[in-house]
């Protein structure tokens, strides 16, 4: 088994200290906070957001409110484009990062056969598979960064399939910013409980359709019985 060289160990501690600290004291700033920050910075406030948002979504801070407090300070166009190019941004970064650190010294210990099908199906067809689980709400956004990055999935899919599947859930919470009156909006958890099951539905057709190695092997067993 290979073991992590003494540099990528130091990066690796410093990592998980600065995670540790981040996620113990770094929180969502209220959006009277936020306000006064774009009265204080006026025209670069939205890069000052949007950096925040995808800082923020590297950890395991629920990202609604940022969400919700770009739709009520930039409306719905400018809050939806803030919102879902940060969040895809976010996840490549956390997906590198975490692929960076971890994925060389925790890949051959990845060995298990049911545990290969499921990288060679990620490494072929993760688009859906992402695509899918960013429908689902209940699916913790940067953990779902964390084990992609431990597979063979490719970064422009899941780029991709982030992008798509976290726009339908993003342009509703930023659509219904009301929300932050505390009091749930029936039409945004409707909405939510519609997308989770396009995207449970989307998973059983991914765990369903064949991979190209599997259409492969089918092919190369027909060939030797027809020999």
């Amino acid at each position: 088994m290979p073991r992590l060289s003494a540099p990528r160990l130091a990066a690796l501690v410093c990592a998980a200290v600065l995670f540790v600290a981040a996620w113990a004291f770094l929180d969502v700033p209220p959006l009277a906070v936020l306000r006064e920050w774009a009265e204080q910075t006026g025209p670069w406030f939205p890069l000052l957001f949007w950096l925040l948002y995808v800082l923020i979504t590297q950890f395991p801070i629920p990202r609604t409110i940022m969400t919700l407090s770009a739709g009520v300070l930039f409306g719905s166009v400018g809050g939806i484009a803030l919102s879902i190019t940060a969040t895809t941004v976010a996840a490549v970064v956390s997906l590198a990062v975490v692929r960076s650190l971890l994925r060389e010294w925790i890949a051959p210990r990845l060995t298990h056969p049911a545990v290969e099908v499921i990288n060679r199906r990620l490494e072929e067809r993760g688009w859906l598979a992402v695509a899918s689980l960013r429908l689902i709400a209940i699916v913790p956004f940067s953990l779902m960064n964390y084990a992609a990055a431990l597979t063979r999935v490719r970064v422009l899919p899941f780029a991709a399939a982030t992008f798509v599947g976290s726009l339908p859930g993003t342009a509703i919470v930023v659509l219904f910013g009301d929300t932050l009156t505390g009091q749930a909006n029936p039409a945004v958890v409707g909405l939510s409980v519609v997308l989770a099951v396009v995207g449970v539905g989307g998973l059983l057709l991914d765990a369903t359709l064949p991979t190209r190695s599997t259409r492969r092997g089918v092919a190369r067993q027909g060939a030797g019985v027809d020999q």
